[in-house]
Formats: structure tokens, C-alpha cells, sequence
């Protein structure tokens, strides 16, 4: 099991892509958007906390913090993840998938809640 991680630092407005694999992996699983995590899942100092903010899976499906489960679901959509309408009042059926994260994950998107002592730009190099 393997999963990219982009780690987005709200302080210094830069984003760290980081790839996760073996046990840590298995600890993301089942995990849903708007989990806080700690950072020593990603080999982070355990001063860190993370906050599970979205991710897609192998397709580039995008996952909805309001859709419940795994797996993937036509849903018409009116805006927000998944779609962005063109014009005022545009609805659109679009394939998206639920907010845990399972096996078909293959990006996963989280933001810094909580920082460490050491700046993450120098844990990153």
C-alpha cells in the first residue's frame, strides 16, 4: 500500500509531497476528511497534528467531505469539489467518491492544524 501525501503549511502558503508506504500507510486507512492525524504517521515529529483536508483516487476521482463511505457516486452537483460551473444555475452529474479513505486512495491532502518546534521546510529538504 502506498499513498502521496501533499502536506499544505497554511503559515508559509507552500505545499510538501511526501510518499507514505507499509505500516503508516495502514494507519491512514479508514481515516475520513476532517480526521486530525499525527505527524509521526508521516515521519513528522510527533509535535505536529495534521488535519485530513481531501485527496482522489487512481483515476483522479476527487473525494466530498459530504459524501459517506468508500466507494464512488454519481451525484449532481451544483459547485464544490468535483465541479466548478461555467454559469449561474448550471447543475452537472459528476462521479465522485466518499470521504474515508480506502485501498483506491491514491493522493491524500492535508493541512498543518498544529506546528512543530523544527520549521517544516527544514525537515523537508
Amino acid at each position: 500500500m502506498e499513498f502521496r501525501v501533499v502536506i499544505s503549511d497554511p503559515k508559509t502558503g507552500k505545499a510538501y509531497q511526501k510518499n507514505v508506504t507499509g505500516a503508516n500507510a495502514n494507519r491512514l486507512i479508514s481515516k475520513q476528511i476532517g480526521d486530525v492525524i499525527s505527524g509521526t504517521i508521516l515521519d513528522l515529529p510527533p509535535d505536529y497534528e495534521l488535519e485530513i483536508t481531501g485527496g482522489s483516487d487512481k483515476d483522479g476521482v476527487p473525494m466530498r467531505r459530504d459524501i459517506p463511505g468508500a466507494g464512488r457516486r454519481k451525484i449532481l452537483l451544483s459547485g464544490g469539489v468535483g465541479f466548478k460551473p461555467k454559469e449561474r444555475g448550471l447543475r452537472k452529474r459528476k462521479l465522485v467518491r466518499g470521504r474515508v479513505i480506502s485501498k483506491d486512495t491514491l493522493q491524500i491532502n492535508v493541512k498543518i492544524v498544529k506546528h512543530g518546534k523544527v520549521p517544516l521546510e527544514e525537515i523537508m529538504k
